[in-house]
Parts: C-alpha cells; structure tokens; sequence
C-alpha cells in the first residue's frame, strides 16, 4: 500500500511474464545448434527455422522434459493433453509470420515459487534477434530464431517490486540447479515483462505492460517508476491507458512502444505440423522418473543449510547461490564428517578467508583442495594452528599452489607447542626477569598482562596458543 500526497492509499498489482531460454542441444522444432554464445551472425539456421515453405518442424523432447522437470519441482499440474499453436503475427524476426508457441492447453499450470503462485508454464520457440543501432537500418540474426523458449506466468499477487526481482531471483536459480537453462539476463537468455496496475479500490486499475527486461535491478526500477507514473496521472484525473512500454536503463524511466494486444489479435489455432502429447503415454516422463531426477531444489538447500548446519541466513544464501563455493562445502563436509564445532569453523573461513582469496585472486578460483582444507581446520580446532598462522597458510596456498598445511606448519614453526612444563618455565623466568611488570599487573594495570604473553609468543614465534598462554601467565601470576 503507498499512500499519496492527497492521503488516498493506493494498491499496486504486480503480475509478471517471463522468457527463460531452455539448455538442449539443438533448437526447439530443427536440428540447427542451440549456441546462445554464438557470435557470428545467421550460421545456426536452416529451411526449418528459416521458415522456409514445405519445411516440417519436429518437437525437441528435452525441452520438454526440462518444463515437465520445473513443474515437479515447483509442486504443479502437469498437463496430460497438450498441443501447439500458432500465434500469428508479422515482424521481421518471425520468418514464418507466426510463432509457434502454446495457448489453450499449456504444459504446467499452479505451482509456487518463492510463495508467489504461477498461473502458467508454457513451451514455445524464441524469435530471431534484431539490431536496431545501426543507424537507418536493422539487422536481424537468426541464430537465436526457434531456441527452446520457456514462458512463465505468475498470478497478480505480487505488491511490491522487491518482491518481484526475489521471484525472478529464485526462478533463475531454479532453472540453474535443474541444469534447464542458465538464464543469464546480461546475454537475453531470461527476459522478464512486468504487468502493472494501480488502484484506490477493490477493483485493479488499468493494466501497462513493461517488457524485455533484462536485469534484476531494471526489474526493480521499471516498477517503481510505473507505480509512481500511475498514481500520479489519477491524482490528476488522468487516464491510464493500457499499453506496452520499455524501459530505458539510462533515465531509469519507462516509454511508449505500442498499445497493449490482447490474445485474440494473434489469432491462435492449433498447428496443424505438429502431432498432440498425451504425456502419460511418455515412458521418460511419468512421475516417479521425473521426481527421482529432480536435485535437491534451492529452498530445501537453504532450509537444511540453517538448521542442519545452524549457518546465518547470509552465509546460507552464499553457499545457495554460489555453485563453486557450494560444491566446496559439501567435499569439505564429507571429510569432516558430523562435528559441529568443525563445520562451524569451516563455514567461517570459507565465507570470510577463502572467499577473499577468490576474491583477490579471481582468476585461480578455490585453490586449496578440499582434503588439505579439512585438514587445516581440523588443526585449528585442535589447538595446533592459531587464527593468525591459518591465514599465513592460506596466503602461502594461494601463492605457491595447493601444498599440506600441517606440511607447511612444520616447515615454518607454526605448530602451537602447549607443553604445560616448557611454558611454565618460560613464564618463571621472564616474571623473575620483569619485577616491575609484575607490580604493575598487581596493580590492576592490563597491559602488564599482554606484556608477558607478547613476549611469550614473540620467543615462541606464536606457536604456543594465545589463550592457553594467557591462563597459564594469570596463574602464575597470582600465586
């Protein structure tokens, strides 16, 4: 709810549309390659996805079990019967004059993501890609024409648009964890089209289009500058109309494009080339086989990082996110096994060291194996390394390569030494050496303190443990 300068409260309905590209070999209806890195122009093409007449398009079945996989995992109806239609219009980037895509009778319909529910999931084919940066002319590259298009369509429920970009987020992660697609949005391999509509009733306002979004952070700016353009044309006693908009990311603001189409000015009819599914007659597809298949899904990830490994909702979502780091943490948790203290103690050096480390030196990735990285926190745990000589080591992993911490402790005198008779004798002689220092701690002053385990570890080269040190001074200390 957003209350406006005259009092009136207003509602925005966010509904959204989104094109994920699916990850098959080939296109959706030909054998052409399914290449979105392609960079030469019109060399992934064919008669069939040129739209050559006579051709005859055949349907590519893994896209389709890519959708069927998604509806599972997102707790859907997955359609028996289902056909594909054609949706007709002209632009140049449909060679045929028509898409082919679904209507009636799509593949996936309900299911929930992120608690945001799905009205639809549909299959179709992507369009070519044009260019229009070329000064008095376009350019249409034909590469991408028939590549396996998922469509995605959410219920209006969505209020806000950090509630939006939180969907768009978790379904790209999806799509990524079920291997459907990588959906990055930089290269147009997920675009997202936000339908908006503002009202001070009961009843949605009118609704705008904003389409072919291509950032998360877009997502975020094209809505909240659509709901403030709306309320601010009612409270002048304006009208909305009903339209299809852009957005342009240099003044973070929406523009005209055309006047929104409704569906049956694409005129939809079942394609005649391509035969009916009945997916219950799909050996591949029947549910058991799909449900075996699907991974643990992101959300069941996150739950049993928080409360199997107690991580903070932070270090949880890294790890979610982050293939590489994740991956990590599960080698590294096979070693160390159920020790709780140990994971905790792995959990905080990947989050904080390691990802430095990859941070700072992004083109060498984790470096240290995950077997030498179990091992040095094994160390730290058992008293044999402190915090300080851990990262020593680390530095000298990523600078020298992936050698054996305790190795590398050995060779450079970092392993604590916490023999009671050794230390307790050092101790005696420097508290029989340092009577001043000795007054002053009787004195209350805390700094006599530090004094003495500074020197203690400065004779040791700190391999005697920092608090067992400290324990050991107080004691002596007060006799």
């Amino acid at each position: 709810m957003i209350t406006a300068p005259s009092g009136k409260i207003y509602k925005p309905t966010i509904g959204l549309e989104i094109h994920a590209e699916l990850k098959t070999t080939s296109k959706m209806f030909c054998a052409c390659k399914n290449n979105p890195d392609e960079e030469k122009p019109n060399v992934n093409v064919c008669p069939i996805c040129m739209g050559h007449p006579g051709t005859l398009p055949v349907i590519n079945k893994k896209a389709v079990e890519h959708v069927i996989r998604v509806g599972h995992a997102i707790g859907a109806k997955i359609a028996d019967f289902t056909e594909w239609d054609r949706k007709n219009y002209f632009y140049p980037d449909i060679p045929k004059g028509y898409q082919i895509s679904q209507f009636a009778y799509p593949l996936i319909t309900g299911g929930k993501i992120g608690g945001v529910e799905l009205t639809r999931i549909h299959l179709e084919e992507d369009t070519a890609s044009s260019q229009h940066d070329k000064g008095d002319f376009s350019l249409v590259d034909f590469n991408r024409s028939s590549l396996p298009l998922m469509e995605l369509v959410t219920e209006p429920v969505i209020h806000d648009a950090e509630t939006a970009s939180r969907f768009a987020k978790e379904l790209q992660l999806l799509l990524r964890y079920l291997g459907a697609g990588e959906a990055n949005m930089e290269k147009g391999e997920m675009r997202v089209e936000v339908n908006i509509s503002v009202s001070d009733t009961d009843k949605f306002g009118t609704k705008v289009e904003v389409k072919n979004i291509n950032s998360f952070k877009a997502v975020e700016k094209s809505i909240a500058y659509e709901i403030e353009r709306h309320i601010d044309l009612i409270e002048r006693g304006e009208k909305i109309v009903q339209e299809t908009r852009g957005f342009d990311e240099s003044t973070g603001k929406t523009f005209s494009q055309r006047a929104k189409e409704d569906s049956h000015d694409y005129r939809y009819f079942p394609d005649p080339d391509l035969p009916k599914l009945f997916i219950s007659e799909i050996p591949e597809f029947q549910p058991d086989m799909i449900k075996k298949s699907l991974p643990e899904l992101p959300w069941e990830k996150r739950d049993r990082y928080k409360t199997v490994f107690g991580m903070k909702d932070e270090d949880a979502e890294m790890f979610v996110q982050d293939e590489t780091f994740r991956n990590f943490f599960e080698e590294v948790v096979k070693v160390l096994g159920s020790d709780a203290d140990l994971i905790k103690l792995a959990i905080n050096y990947t989050t904080s060291d390691v990802a430095g480390f990859v941070k700072k030196f992004a083109d060498k990735g984790i470096v240290i194996s995950t077997n030498n990285f179990a091992e040095l926190i094994s160390m730290i745990k058992a008293g044999e390394l402190s915090s300080r000589s851990a990262k020593d080591i680390l530095v000298m992993i990523w600078d020298n390569g992936n050698e054996s911490p305790k190795k590398l402790a050995e060779q450079h005198g970092m392993i604590q030494k916490n023999d009671p008779e050794a230390l307790e004798k050092m101790i005696r002689e420097l508290i029989g050496a340092n009577p001043t220092v000795v007054a002053d701690f009787k004195a209350g002053k805390q700094a006599a303190l530090q004094f003495f385990i500074g020197q203690i570890m400065k004779a040791t080269k700190g391999s005697v443990n920092p608090q067992v040190a400290q324990e050991a001074v107080k004691k002596l200390l007060s006799e």
